[in-house]
């Protein structure tokens, strides 16, 4: 089975200033390094993200440390500006936080700043934070390159949270699926290199016979079909296509020499979503593919997704569990199913505000998306209840991983105008062992969830078998 964490910064490197160094006879200003409170193990399959942090207070370069620490980044901090442009010229962070203060919004450290950030192959972000919250102090920052601004004390998910937005801007989407169906190869062939050049993805069917099990295993995003074909017309077989309803939200484009627009217009009506002639230039056909996907995969993800996290809404992510439990019966895997309740949350947004209340909501969703595997589905269930389906996990494994990353929400510090507070969340779990279905899965994870809070909140319960 393919592990499901590993140990993103069990061990932190601080560097503290140079009156603690002195006080305490150390020669060096990098101490060895200090232990984290919990064991951190659970993380998301993917390459650690690495910060560079500029800090020369090291009691507060140690509790953003800790707090980042706990959404799965690796920070390195410099007390001073030379060690930070030595490591930045050998190691591309994925962002860059600089408490300004110490610098004094100099010139002689900005202006650099702003630089360093474009060395590499695309701009690493850059994020000041700072005691000021005057326009000049802002001016300054967005003069040196900044692409965000944080006033002390930090609200760390907050800070997380843009990080987030600005690496989703540095990173390139996932490309674009066509898939081409027409009987002529060489045209089809031709459709094909113009998009490939521009970056797609493609797969051709020459017999439109054959297109069911193409469009069940290439998910492509969109559907380029010709029109008029021997043995089935292009309109016909944008029928069949329609009947399914996996397929009834994708993308239908008409490719071929028809210019007669009534036509055209009869065509479309069969379930297609645009007519283009040939010939047609380069630019065009990329165009107006590009516009297509565009729409659908937005359009998709407002009906799938949360509005606040952007995580799969409560109808997506039932469908998902079902779709999953299906697969592990028939491929005879695991599976666990995960049901999660912030504690007092009421509570929280009597105290703290709805606006509070919604950023626990989002701190949350980042810690899971940031600590579990990109395989494992992650869906907002309700107003303060989260669910998550773990394929391939035993539920003692599950346990684990969860309680791993409860140990750590536990442990992040929340602000609320001038007040710092913490938050904690129950989880009940239930594997596929002998449930009938999906459903019977969910209630067993709820019930579990039920006794979690009944038992004092805070911990989580596997559902008995």
């Amino acid at each position: 089975m393919k592990k499901h964490y590993k140990k993103p910064c069990q061990r932190i490197t601080e560097i503290m200033t140079e009156d603690y160094i002195k006080n305490n006879n150390h020669s060096n200003q990098q101490l060895d390094s200090i232990p984290l409170k919990n064991n951190i193990t659970a993380y998301r399959d993917m390459e650690e993200k690495k910060l560079f942090l500029v800090e020369n207070d090291a009691k507060s370069a140690k509790y953003l440390i800790l707090q980042l620490c706990h959404f799965g980044f690796d920070i390195k901090n410099f007390p001073d500006f030379k060690g930070f442009k030595e490591a930045i010229l050998k190691t591309e962070p994925a962002g860059i936080i600089i408490d300004i203060d110490y610098f004094s919004f100099s010139y002689e450290y900005l202006e650099p700043i702003s630089q360093v950030s474009k060395n590499g192959e695309k701009k690493i972000p850059i994020i000041y934070i700072s005691k000021r919250n005057d326009f000049d102090a802002r001016i300054e920052t967005v003069r040196a390159g900044a692409d965000a601004y944080f006033v002390k004390p930090l609200d760390v998910s907050s800070l997380i949270g843009k990080l987030e937005l600005l690496s989703a801007h540095a990173e390139q989407p996932e490309p674009f699926k066509i898939l081409i169906i027409d009987d002529e190869i060489y045209k089809a062939q031709q459709y094909a290199q113009i998009l490939y050049q521009a970056g797609m993805h493609t797969n051709i069917v020459n017999n439109p016979k054959q297109i069911m099990k193409p469009l069940v295993e290439f998910k492509p995003d969109l559907i380029l079909l010709g029109f008029y074909m021997p043995e089935v017309t292009g309109a016909e077989l944008a029928r069949i296509i329609r009947q399914e309803e996996a397929f009834v939200s994708i993308p239908i484009v008409f490719l071929s020499t028809e210019t007669d627009f009534k036509k055209q217009l009869v065509a479309m009506g069969q379930g297609a979503d645009d007519f283009l002639t040939i010939p047609i230039k380069a630019e065009h056909l990329i165009s107006s593919i590009t516009n297509r996907i565009q729409r659908s995969r937005s359009l998709r993800a407002f009906m799938i997704k949360d509005s606040l996290t952007g995580l799969l809404n409560h109808t997506a992510l039932k469908e998902q569990l079902e779709i999953e439990f299906k697969r592990a019966n028939r491929e005879q895997s695991m599976l666990s199913f995960a049901m999660i309740d912030i504690d007092r949350f009421k509570l929280i947004n009597d105290n703290y505000g709805h606006l509070a209340g919604d950023n626990i909501v989002k701190s949350l969703s980042r810690l899971l998306k940031r600590r579990l595997r990109k395989t494992d589905i992650i869906g907002r269930y309700g107003g303060d209840e989260f669910a998550i389906i773990l394929p391939n996990t035993k539920a003692a494994v599950a346990v684990k991983i969860i309680d791993e990353i409860r140990e750590g929400f536990s442990q992040i510090t929340h602000q609320y105008q001038n007040e710092e507070f913490s938050v904690t969340f129950s989880c009940g779990i239930a594997s596929l062992s002998n449930y009938f279905d999906a459903i019977e899965l969910n209630d067993a994870a709820d019930k579990a969830l039920y006794e979690a809070k009944q038992k004092g909140r805070n911990q989580t319960v596997m559902a008995s078998e």
